[in-house]
């Protein structure tokens, strides 16, 4: 099994109305897809990252993955690895190496004819879903709107921006606790607060809307203010999405209650393992960030798997993009085992609309 060529696009799509967190304002997400080819079979990858990622593919990876062997995945990764070194490895250019790893993951299976998911060391069957949106660019209605939708389909845990107007933070989560019940609530600043503002706000999150996850409070650059608030908070602490290469989890891992991380950013699906051995053995819980569609099968592979981040803007887009999409199920995204590879398929026509 041989890879016999790589293609490469990047697409960028509106979002359906302006978005925020605490620290960033958007309007689009762009996507870089990446297809193995073997004769007539493609295997498929992406990662959310600029433009930029399809020329790292372009210009530094896919002459070390033609003519590859797709038995030795591993050798590939470490080649690919070594061929970004001058590049910069944390960043854009780990995004192209996870779009890559996907691909080739999904270029074997698909070769093989077995689902995606069974080529790993499966700890487990599906991966639980959080609904993840509300952003501060939200208005209370539509913010309870989403957020209620959610748990009425199934799904018991859900997850709001905020820190970027605290002051208004209160009435927000007042419609958001409002409209989920007794659902689990979580929070994201995306690193909004210092340490003790975020604390502060800890305290309130937990008294007055009981929610479990603060996501954020702090960049996640700022690993002693990380650890700071899981000492002091009165709930568990999260971060872990901007971990590229395995030290950027090791560095952080101590600072939170739960690491998370992002097969399109962390080195694929061949990244992913390497995480979650780091993460068995100090004995940490493993959640997923983002790209559910991928995610569903690779974080089968997870061992001490918490769940996993239904994105509305991913949800969105790879329904938009792709055939063959997953749809919760009691709270959880089930592979589909009766496809070959992770069972997806770019519609290439609605691609086509959203090219550069």
């Amino acid at each position: 099994m041989i890879v016999e060529e790589l293609d490469v696009s990047a697409l960028t799509v509106p979002t359906d109305a302006p978005e925020s967190d605490g620290t960033l304002e958007w309007d689009s997400t762009t996507i870089v897809i990446v297809e193995a080819r073997t004769g007539a079979v493609r295997g498929l990858g992406w990662t959310y990252a600029p433009a930029a990622a399809a020329t790292v593919v372009h210009d530094l990876l896919a002459d070390v993955v033609r003519g590859g062997e797709l038995d030795e995945l591993g050798t590939i990764w470490l080649d690919c690895g070594a061929r970004l070194r001058n590049a910069g490895r944390p960043g854009i250019a780990w995004c192209a190496l996870s779009a890559v790893d996907i691909a080739l993951w999904d270029l074997r299976a698909r070769l093989l004819g077995v689902p995606l998911v069974s080529l790993l060391p499966a700890s487990h069957d599906r991966v639980p879903v959080y609904g993840s949106g509300g952003f501060c660019s939200y208005s209370n209605e539509r913010l309870a709107e989403q957020l209620g939708s959610w748990v009425a389909a199934g799904i018991p845990r859900v997850k709001m921006k905020l820190g970027r107007e605290p002051e208004s933070d209160p009435a927000r989560l007042d419609a958001a606790r409002g409209a989920i019940g007794d659902a689990q609530l979580y929070v994201d600043a995306n690193g909004a607060f210092t340490p003790k503002e975020a604390v502060r706000w800890a305290e309130r999150y937990a008294e007055q809307w009981d929610v479990r996850w603060f996501e954020e409070p702090v960049s996640s650059a700022d690993f002693a203010g990380l650890r700071f608030v899981r000492e002091h908070a009165p709930l568990e602490v999260a971060a872990g999405e901007y971990g590229y290469v395995l030290a950027d989890f090791r560095n952080i891992a101590d600072s939170v209650d739960c690491l998370q991380a992002d097969v399109t950013r962390c080195g694929g699906i061949t990244g992913l393992l390497r995480v979650n051995g780091l993460a068995a053995t100090l004995g940490v819980d493993l959640s997923g960030h983002c790209a559910p569609q991928l995610s569903a099968h690779a974080f089968c592979g997870v061992d001490r798997l918490r769940h996993l981040e239904y994105f509305h803007d991913h949800v969105r887009l790879e329904s938009m993009l792709f055939d063959g999409v997953l749809e919760p199920t009691d709270g959880a995204l089930v592979p589909d085992r009766s496809r070959a590879g992770h069972g997806l398929t770019l519609k290439r026509a609605e691609a086509q609309r959203f090219a550069a």
